[in-house]
C-alpha cells in the first residue's frame, strides 16, 4: 500500500487573490498512476527515488536530477517501476492562476511545453524551495518572490517560442523609490506585487532590477532593511518577541534566524552586548 504524506490531499492557497494553486507532498513505497489528466499546468520535483512516468507515447524516468512539466489537460501516468520508494512534491496551477502569473510577468500568455523533462538543477531546487516556502505559509513577500521568479525562468528557458518576458529597466530611480518605500513600510504586511506596482513596474521586473543593482532580492532586501531597524530597538529593548512584531517579522524565531545567520549572534546576545556598552 503506498504511504502518503498526510498533507498531500491538502490544498494550498497563494492568497486570497490568486486562487488555483495548490501544492502536493506523497511518498510512495508502490503506487501506479493511470492515464489521466488536470486542467492546470503540472510541475513534479522528485525528492528521493524516482518512477517511470509516460507521457506522448513516451517513457521517461522520474528522478531528483529531472523536473517534470505538464500541460493543462495533457495525459500522463506513471509507476514505481525500479526504484523502492518514490517522494516527491509537485504544484498545480489552473488556468486563473496562470493568467494571475502572467500578468505579473508582463506576458500576455503562458507558453506551451514541447517536452516534458527538463534537467536543468538550479531550477529543480528554486521550485523545491519555492514549494517548502508556500507551505510553510510564513513569508507570503518571499513566498511571492520565488513563485514569480521561478516561474518566470522557467518559460524563459523552456517555454515555447521563449516567451519574451521584458528585462527591467536599468534605472536607479525606480530603485531609490522602491527602496524609500521598504523604509517607510518595513514593519508592515508590505506585499511584493504593490511594490512593484508602485515605481510601475511587473513583479519579475521588480526582482530582476533589484538584482541587477543591489546584487539581492527584494525580499533579501527587504530583510537587511528589518535587521537594521532591529539591531536598533535591541539596544533599549531586549523583549525579542516584540521587537520581531515591530519591525516585521512573523515571529521571533523568524528574527532569530535572519538576524544569526547575517550577523553570526543571536538577537539576545547583540542586545547584552549593547546594554554592556551603553
Amino acid at each position: 500500500m503506498p504511504r502518503v504524506d498526510p498533507h498531500n490531499s491538502t490544498e494550498y492557497w497563494w492568497d486570497r487573490h490568486l486562487t488555483g494553486l495548490s501544492l502536493m507532498s506523497a511518498d510512495f513505497t508502490t503506487h501506479e498512476y493511470p492515464q489521466h489528466t488536470h486542467d492546470a499546468l503540472v510541475i513534479a520535483v522528485t525528492e528521493q527515488g524516482g518512477s517511470v512516468v509516460k507521457s506522448r507515447g513516451e517513457l521517461q524516468d522520474a528522478t531528483p536530477a529531472t523536473l517534470f512539466v505538464f500541460n493543462p489537460e495533457e495525459p500522463h501516468g506513471g509507476w514505481m517501476g525500479r526504484s523502492m520508494r518514490w517522494q516527491y512534491r509537485s504544484l498545480y496551477l489552473t488556468r486563473l492562476a496562470l493568467d494571475r502569473i502572467a500578468e505579473e510577468l508582463g506576458i500576455s500568455e503562458v507558453p506551451y511545453f514541447i517536452r516534458n523533462t527538463f534537467a536543468d538543477p538550479d531550477l529543480i531546487e528554486a521550485f523545491h524551495a519555492m514549494h517548502l516556502a508556500l507551505e510553510d505559509g510564513r513569508d507570503v513577500f518571499s513566498e511571492r518572490e520565488l513563485l514569480v521568479g521561478t516561474f518566470g525562468t522557467l518559460f524563459q528557458r523552456h517555454g515555447s517560442g521563449r516567451t519574451l518576458i521584458k528585462a527591467p529597466p536599468r534605472d536607479r530611480q525606480l530603485l531609490a523609490r522602491a527602496v524609500e518605500r521598504m523604509r517607510e513600510e518595513y514593519a508592515t504586511d508590505l506585499h511584493l506585487e504593490d511594490l512593484a506596482a508602485g515605481v510601475g513596474l511587473t513583479t519579475f521586473q521588480l526582482i530582476g532590477l533589484f538584482k541587477r543593482t543591489t546584487g539581492l532580492t527584494p525580499h533579501a532586501y527587504l530583510t537587511q532593511v528589518r535587521l537594521g531597524m532591529a539591531c536598533r530597538q535591541l539596544r533599549h529593548s531586549p523583549v525579542l518577541a516584540e521587537v520581531a512584531t515591530a519591525v516585521g517579522f512573523y515571529d521571533q524565531s523568524a528574527l532569530n534566524k535572519h538576524f544569526k545567520r547575517c550577523y553570526g549572534i543571536t538577537p539576545l546576545r547583540f542586545a547584552k552586548a549593547a546594554a554592556l556598552s551603553s
